[in-house]
C-alpha cells in the first residue's frame, strides 16, 4: 500500500488489518440506530440530512415524526412546504428542510422516485454534499466510495498523523487520498458506519479513552500525545451579534405574524414585526424613527416581556427582547404590510422559529 510521507503510519500497517479490528470494534460496539437497520435510501437520505449539525439524541424523535408523517419520497415529494417546515421546527437550519422537500419532488419527476446510485450523481441533488452522497451510496448501494465526516476526518488525523488544515483545500485532498485507499471494497457500508460511529463514541473530540482503543499500537496522536491538538483545523469562526426587537401585536386574543421571504434563514417561517438595531434598547422609543411602528406605540397598549432572550446559531448570536402591543376590540389598526392576524389554533399549527415558539409558550398563549 502508497501511503503519502506525511502520514506516520508503522511500516507492518496493512489496510485489511486496520478494516478488519476497525470491523469487529464495530460488530461490538455500534449503538443501533433506526437508519442502521435498512438500506432503503430514503430512510438513509432522511436520516443523514436530519443528523446534519444534529445530535443523534435530538434527531431520532424528528426522523420518526417525518416517517410517519411521510414514509416514502412521493409522500414528502406531495407535501406542502409549510407542513414540512413545522415538522422541523426546533432542528434549526431550515434550508435543509427546504432542499430536502425540494430535492423529492425532483427525485420523483426527474427519476421516477428512484434514487441515483453512486455518490456522483447523488451529489447533483440539491442539498447533497459529497459526505451525503457518499453515506447513501454505500449504505444503499454497496458503493466502495468514503463517507467523510467531522468523526471521520478526526479519527484519520489522530491515527494517521495528518496535520494538514482539514478545512483547506489541500488538507481535503490528503484525506480523501487515505480515505480512498483504507475503505473497504468487500463492505463499504460497515466500513463507513463504523468509521463514523468510531469516531462517535470512542475517538472522541475531548479526552478519548486511548487505552482501550483498538488503534493504540499505531495512533500517531496517542504516541505524541497530540489528541487535543489534532485534527487541525485553522479557521476561526465569526460571530456576528444581532440585537432583534420583537413586537406581538394583540387584538381579540389573535396576533399579528408575517412570513419570512427573500434569502433568509428563516425564510417561510412565520414570525413577529421586528425592528433590528445597532446595539441594545432599552424601551420601544429608541426605535420610534420608524414611522409604521410609531402609529402602534401610540394606539396600543405597551407592556415588555421580562426575560430577555439568547438564540446562538452558527455564525451569529440573537440578542431578543419582545414587547406586547395590545389594542380593543374596536380599534382600527393598520398593520405593517405582509402581516395578518391568526388565531391560536392557526399559530399552532404554522412553521416558526424555534425562539418564536419558545416565546409564545412561555407566556403561556400556547
Amino acid at each position: 500500500m502508497h501511503i503519502s510521507e506525511n502520514y506516520m503510519v508503522p511500516d507492518h500497517f496493512q489496510v485489511i488489518d486496520f478494516n478488519k479490528k476497525l470491523k469487529s470494534w464495530y460488530l461490538k460496539n455500534h449503538r443501533p440506530l433506526l437508519w442502521r437497520q435498512t438500506n432503503d435510501p430514503y430512510k438513509i437520505w432522511l436520516s443523514e440530512i436530519i443528523l446534519q449539525q444534529t445530535r443523534v439524541a435530538q434527531g431520532t424523535p424528528y426522523y420518526e415524526k417525518f416517517l410517519l408523517n411521510y414514509p416514502t419520497v412521493f409522500d414528502l415529494a406531495n407535501a406542502d412546504e409549510r407542513d414540512v417546515l413545522r415538522l422541523w421546527q426546533g432542528l434549526g437550519y431550515y434550508s435543509r428542510a427546504r432542499n430536502m422537500h425540494f430535492t423529492a419532488r425532483q427525485i420523483v419527476s426527474e427519476f421516477e422516485g428512484k434514487f441515483p446510485k453512486t455518490a456522483v450523481q447523488l451529489s447533483k441533488l440539491k442539498g447533497l454534499g459529497h459526505y451525503t452522497a457518499a453515506a447513501i451510496a454505500s449504505f444503499a448501494f454497496g458503493e466502495a466510495v468514503a463517507a467523510i465526516d467531522g468523526n471521520v476526518y478526526r479519527v484519520m488525523s489522530r491515527i494517521f498523523g495528518i496535520q494538514s488544515d482539514m478545512l483547506s483545500n489541500d488538507g481535503k485532498k490528503e484525506f480523501a487520498a487515505l480515505a480512498k485507499e483504507l475503505v473497504s471494497q468487500d463492505d463499504p457500508a460497515t466500513y463507513n458506519q463504523a468509521m463514523i460511529e468510531f469516531g462517535a463514541i470512542q475517538c472522541v473530540p475531548v479526552s478519548p479513552d486511548c487505552k482501550i482503543c483498538p488503534f493504540n499500537d499505531i495512533c500517531y496522536a496517542f504516541e505524541f500525545k497530540m489528541q487535543s491538538q489534532l485534527p487541525v483545523k485553522i479557521k476561526k469562526l465569526t460571530v456576528r451579534h444581532r440585537f432583534l426587537n420583537y413586537f406581538l401585536i394583540r387584538k381579540n386574543d389573535e396576533l399579528a405574524m408575517q412570513e419570512r421571504l427573500g434569502k433568509d434563514i428563516w425564510k417561510g417561517l412565520y414570525d413577529f414585526y421586528l425592528m433590528e438595531s445597532p446595539g441594545p434598547v432599552s424601551t420601544p422609543d429608541d426605535l420610534d424613527d420608524e414611522p409604521a411602528l410609531r402609529v402602534l406605540l401610540q394606539k396600543g397598549r405597551i407592556s415588555e416581556v421580562a426575560r430577555l432572550y439568547s438564540h446562538i446559531l452558527t455564525h451569529q448570536r440573537l440578542n431578543v427582547r419582545f414587547w406586547w402591543i395590545d389594542f380593543q376590540s374596536g380599534d382600527t389598526i393598520d398593520l405593517p404590510p405582509g402581516m395578518a392576524f391568526y388565531t391560536k389554533e392557526q399559530i399552532e399549527i404554522l412553521p416558526k422559529p424555534i425562539l418564536i415558539d419558545t416565546l409564545l409558550k412561555e407566556e403561556n398563549y400556547l
